[in-house]
């Protein structure tokens, strides 16, 4: 079933609250093999928030997760995140079209600290293809 092009322009209800502790750095930049440095968050950190995000609105409109491959991702920073942010990130649908009987989606997520303040923004294309017969 496609995804229901409505839903452009809709931002969902930002994610619970991601505190960014040195543990979380440490056990992120060990699984993506980059260097464990203290006090230096790895650039791609956000994808954990923004991916809680991504998670509740597939969850939201039915998407067969099993149906979904994640296209792009792009980061643009107002700031570093450092260890002890606390973010959240709120998704919006951008862009919906149908190609080939697949829906691609394109998103975008804010990402801020606990005082609201925007830390960086995320775009994100994925691809939920369409039923095989």
């Amino acid at each position: 079933m496609p995804i229901d092009a409505s839903l452009v322009g809709r931002e969902f209800p930002p994610t619970a609250p991601y505190p960014v502790t040195e543990v979380k750095v440490r056990e992120f930049a060990t699984a993506i093999g980059a260097p464990v440095v203290e006090g230096v968050v790895p650039p791609t950190f956000p994808i954990v928030v923004a991916f809680a995000a991504m998670n509740d609105f597939l969850a939201d409109v039915e998407a067969d997760l099993f149906r979904i491959v994640h296209g792009e991702q792009r980061f643009a920073y107002e700031r570093p995140v450092r260890p002890g942010d606390v973010l959240t990130a709120t998704l919006t649908v951008d862009t919906l079209r149908q190609i080939g009987g697949n829906d691609i989606i394109g998103t975008s997520s804010l990402i801020t600290d606990a005082d609201g303040e925007v830390v960086c923004r995320t775009k994100s294309t994925l691809i939920h293809r369409g039923e095989t017969s």
